[in-house]
């Protein structure tokens, strides 16, 4: 019967995911935010609820997680935005922690420095999950996608590390401020090390990429992998998880066959939906186990502290941004020149400060989500000395509150807000640039297939020489017209081509018929459904060729 049970939670919790993502796609509403005040309804109503187990998190959903952020992430647009990057995802982390420990320390009766920092450890790194799936469909531009991505890589660890200080020290355990600094040196650097040993440890697997399966079963079994050999030597899984998914994001064109990327993206898409989906729901359904333990606060000292937590957490995010701006010009956090990302156009102008758009849409991105609760969760209900942990209910509330207000409230208003604001990407230049980059593309094909009918080989055929010029030479006419109407495009939308989408209709309704024709085969007897299915995967790839508005 408990397995039955399990069965439902799971059945009707995929169903509330599938229906979330409907209304979510028609209302423009996150689904982040949806799924998270559908967890709160569900724990306020009667019946059985599920509590949070932080080390389920932090050890089965937060590695596939970060490892799928990190594949689709650009390793050399987070190198070329270093800077930024860590200065939000290391020292806006540490300046967070800092200030709701020592406001804990000074305004909450009865609170020390350590549970404080604690607690800002926790509710410090933002969970960009909601802000980019939001971001991606308003259009946000390319280079602060790249920005909000890669603080949400790497802020984990630091957060992570951090709290185990302050635990440690909660705790009495020898504390040192030496010993903290050398301890957190020694989980980010070996953190990196183990997630490079494991990026490159599976490349020998890549003769496997001749068999998609294999291929995609190493790929699932990766982030676990980097994350156990992590945290088997007391350094950071988080932070070996996300180095691992960023090397092989970034040689998987090499490292992987085509088939095997197709099939492992699909899978990592599905893995994404359902992970993300689950664990939006599970945060609203902390809400009974955070409140419990506040009946022994006084509400001043309550409201007080969620203040704190709340003020530091809302205020020095665009403090922090503004501030970093006004730096001198070799230190400014610059999102031109050199830190271009590969989507924007190389003509941008060097050394482009964060204007005050940026940094409003920036500091609205840093919504909280399950890595607080979960880092939160973990403190311990006693110290080593036998004694409770200091206000640890306290701690557990003022970090839901957190997580609640930025997840529902920036998270609902952050299209809105960036809707108002103007601020969207150049989508006809974005499409000027891969143009260009398939024009490139087909052209060293083209000179490819003239190097081969040079050198004359026995094997090289001439009519399929001429058959392979053809098509690439039919593929370069239909680029270089995107691109000559491209060039017409104004306020950065791509222009409607009457005839090219004309073309696209009549390519769509072909197939269309194919695949009715097979089935047809198939119905009357003619075709194995085993054949069927290989000629239809054809047709697939073909239709999925066909480019989509916003993406040609």
């Amino acid at each position: 019967m408990h397995a039955e049970v399990i069965l439902l939670f799971v059945l009707a919790g995929v169903a509330v995911l599938i229906a979330v993502r409907w209304i979510a796609g028609r209302t423009g509403l996150p689904a982040a935010a949806l799924l998270t005040l559908i967890g709160i309804a569900y724990a306020l109503a009667p019946g059985p609820n599920v509590t949070l187990d932080p080390d389920v998190v932090l050890t089965l959903l937060l590695p596939p997680l970060l490892y799928s952020a990190a594949l689709d992430a650009s390793l050399s647009a987070i190198r070329r935005n270093i800077r930024t990057v860590i200065s939000l995802s290391v020292l806006l982390v540490l300046a967070t922690a800092l200030l709701v420990g020592v406001g804990f320390q000074l305004l909450v009766p009865g609170a020390t420095l350590a549970a404080g920092i604690a607690l800002g450890a926790a509710v410090a790194p933002p969970d960009p999950v909601a802000a980019l799936a939001v971001g991606r469909k308003v259009g946000l531009p390319p280079r602060l996608i790249t920005l909000i991505r890669g603080e949400g890589l790497l802020n984990d660890a630091t957060a992570l590390t951090i709290l185990t200080v302050a635990v440690a020290a909660a705790q009495g355990d020898g504390y040192s401020t030496p010993g903290a600094v050398a301890q957190f040196l020694f989980a980010a650097v070996g953190g990196v090390g183990a997630g490079l040993v494991v990026a490159y440890g599976v490349r020998p697997l890549r003769r496997l990429r001749s068999d998609p399966l294999s291929s995609n079963a190493v790929s699932l079994a990766t982030p676990f992998g980097a994350y156990l050999l992590a945290e088997s030597v007391h350094v950071s899984g988080v932070l070996a998880v996300v180095v691992a998914g960023l090397v092989i994001g970034h040689n998987n064109p090499s490292w992987a066959s085509g088939a095997s990327r197709l099939q492992t993206d699909a899978v990592w898409r599905l893995v994404d939906f359902l992970l993300e989906g689950f664990v939006f729901l599970l945060i609203g359904q902390q809400l009974p186990e955070v409140i419990r333990g506040l009946g022994r606060y006084e509400t001043s000292t309550v409201v007080t502290a969620a203040a704190i937590t709340l003020g530091s957490v809302l205020l020095l995010r665009p403090l922090w941004l503004l501030l970093t701006e006004a730096l001198p010009g070799s230190l400014h956090m610059r999102l031109g020149g050199q830190e271009l990302d590969e989507a924007e156009p190389r003509s941008s102008p060097a050394g482009h400060r964060l204007n005050g758009r940026e940094v409003v849409v920036l500091s609205w991105a840093g919504t909280r989500g399950v890595i607080t609760l979960a880092a939160i969760f973990t403190l311990p209900l006693v110290t080593d000395l036998g004694e409770p942990f200091p206000d640890r209910d306290l701690l557990l509330f003022c970090a839901f509150l957190v997580v609640l207000v930025t997840l529902v409230g920036q998270g609902l208003t952050f299209a809105p807000l960036v809707r108002t604001l103007g601020l969207r990407a150049d989508e006809a230049d974005q499409a000027k640039l891969r143009n260009q980059a398939r024009v490139a593309s087909a052209e060293a094909g083209m000179a490819r297939l003239d190097q081969l009918e040079a050198d004359e080989h026995d094997d090289v055929d001439e009519q399929a020489i001429t058959t392979l010029r053809a098509q690439l030479s039919s593929r370069l006419d239909r680029y270089r017209h995107r691109l000559d109407v491209l060039q017409t495009a104004e306020g950065g939308d791509i222009p409607m081509s009457p005839q090219y989408e004309a073309a696209l209709r009549l390519r769509r309704a072909v197939l269309a018929s194919q695949r009715q024709e097979l089935l047809h085969w198939r119905d009357i007897g003619r075709l194995p459904d085993e054949s069927l299915r290989i000629l239809e995967r054809e047709l697939d790839h073909e239709e999925g060729l066909l480019p989509t508005r916003g993406r040609r």
